[in-house]
């Protein structure tokens, strides 16, 4: 991608995380995003196919930037999303979390947020396959893996919904450690 093209790319993700501090996902159009981003309705066509399609690729920025991490301990990407840590992959979620991160919460709790949570299960199971063996996993090991992948995703989300209900009173360490006792035992 060139740079003019990442130029606008970034001024849209920016204007949409903007606009997701002040409206819910279902209030916010492609106008509200264009105007805030200074381009026009063409380039943001040209980079997104619709506005849900944004949302999916906020989502997978999340996760490309932590799995990046994961998989070849790069921090030197270009990611809306940037931190250096070598700490465990669900952990760093859980701190973007916690950091809020371009509005990230406001997606996981709002309203109309099936949309985005179906994308970060998605995105969640590939970084589950890339992580499995961070897990000590004893007989789960002998359930088969697809099976094992989408059920430490869905503990996650879930352990994310709760953690998010209880207004996260509880630390990210704390939480990470609650979901490894779960997915542990």
């Amino acid at each position: 991608m060139d740079r003019r093209m990442r130029k606008s790319r970034e001024a849209i993700f920016s204007s949409f995380i903007n606009l997701l501090s002040q409206k819910s996902f279902s209030q916010i159009t492609v106008a509200d995003i264009i105007d805030g981003a200074d381009v026009g309705r063409g380039t943001f066509y040209a980079h997104f196919e619709t506005k849900d399609f944004l949302l999916k690729e906020l989502c997978r920025e999340l996760f490309c930037h932590i799995s990046d991490l994961a998989e070849k301990g790069d921090s030197n990407h270009r990611h809306i999303f940037f931190c250096d840590t070598d700490e465990p992959v669900f952990l760093h979620l859980l701190r973007h979390l916690t950091k809020n991160d371009n509005n990230i919460l406001e997606l996981l709790s709002g309203q109309n947020n099936e949309l985005f949570l179906s994308y970060f299960k998605s995105e969640l199971i590939k970084l589950t396959e890339i992580s499995l063996s961070d897990f000590s996993l004893g007989k789960k090991n002998e359930l088969p893996k697809e099976f094992l992948i989408n059920h430490i995703a869905c503990t996650f989300v879930e352990t994310v919904n709760w953690w998010i209900r209880e207004k996260m009173k509880q630390s990210p360490e704390e939480i990470y450690r609650y979901f490894l006792t779960v997915i542990q035992n």
